[in-house]
């Protein structure tokens, strides 16, 4: 029997990552940190470097390996993405300490400044926003910016995380859904035996009942036949007794 839309699904959809705001914010923040480091941090001299740029892919490939791994697993999919807000807090901490370390300025409510970062970085989210002021932007700019971006994806993210615990708590993981799939399964061929059982005797009888019809049409057509054929012979015969005669005459 075919599987019907009622029968509890095992995988989930594939959620498209690219189009939530968090994985785009976080793609935007990966490289932006790239270009930060790029053209701010040295190369050899500093290993936060490094750091940075892995905290920062560490976040966004996580955000899509959770999300990947969500199909199938609701937990691996929590742990994943946690891993991510893990990772986008070291990045954050990094762009803090260096603007500390540098004796630069935090972007603080109330300035004009904050003001315009913080309404552009709520309501820009692809990276084609951002890019063109990676050349411009001063380090200290960049920071603010990074920071500013961390705080919205992490927020996104916990929205996000809550969603999938309130999934979690009231659909269970993969055991749960392979365990209620097999039963509906099972349930199913299990009402669809009895149905068929129930129906057997009913269509037994209907068998019998139109083989006895077929039978009884059987005789009506052979004693048709018959007499059908016996008129047949009957008519060829008695023409064929009265060209005899006609042939005597003449």
């Amino acid at each position: 029997m075919a599987e019907t839309s009622n029968t509890p699904h095992v995988l989930k959809s594939q959620a498209n990552w690219d189009a939530l705001y968090f994985y785009q914010k976080s793609d935007v923040i990966y490289q932006l940190a790239f270009a930060f480091c790029d053209r701010f941090i040295h190369l050899y001299k500093d290993r936060t470097r490094d750091q940075v740029i892995q905290a920062a892919r560490s976040c966004k490939q996580n955000i899509v390996e959770g999300l990947a791994d969500g199909v199938a697993s609701t937990e691996m999919q929590l742990k994943l993405l946690n891993v991510a807000r893990a990772s986008l807090k070291e990045l954050r901490e990094d762009f803090e300490d260096y603007i500390k370390s540098r004796h630069l300025q935090f972007f603080i409510s109330g300035e004009p400044r904050y003001a315009d970062m913080l309404n552009y970085c709520r309501y820009h989210n692809r990276l084609s926003d951002y890019e063109p002021f990676f050349a411009q932007w001063t380090d200290e700019q960049m920071c603010n910016y990074a920071i500013t971006l961390c705080h919205f994806i992490d927020r996104m993210m916990m929205s996000f995380l809550k969603k999938l615990e309130q999934e979690f708590i009231t659909e269970g993981g993969i055991k749960e859904r392979m365990h209620r799939a097999r039963t509906g399964y099972r349930q199913q061929q299990d009402e669809r035996l009895k149905q068929l059982e129930t129906e057997l005797p009913r269509l037994k009888q209907s068998l019998a009942e139109a083989q006895a019809e077929a039978a009884k049409w059987k005789a009506a057509f052979e004693n048709l036949k018959q007499r059908a054929l016996k008129m047949y012979y009957g008519k060829e015969e008695e023409i064929k007794r009265l060209k005899e005669q006609l042939g005597e005459e003449i």
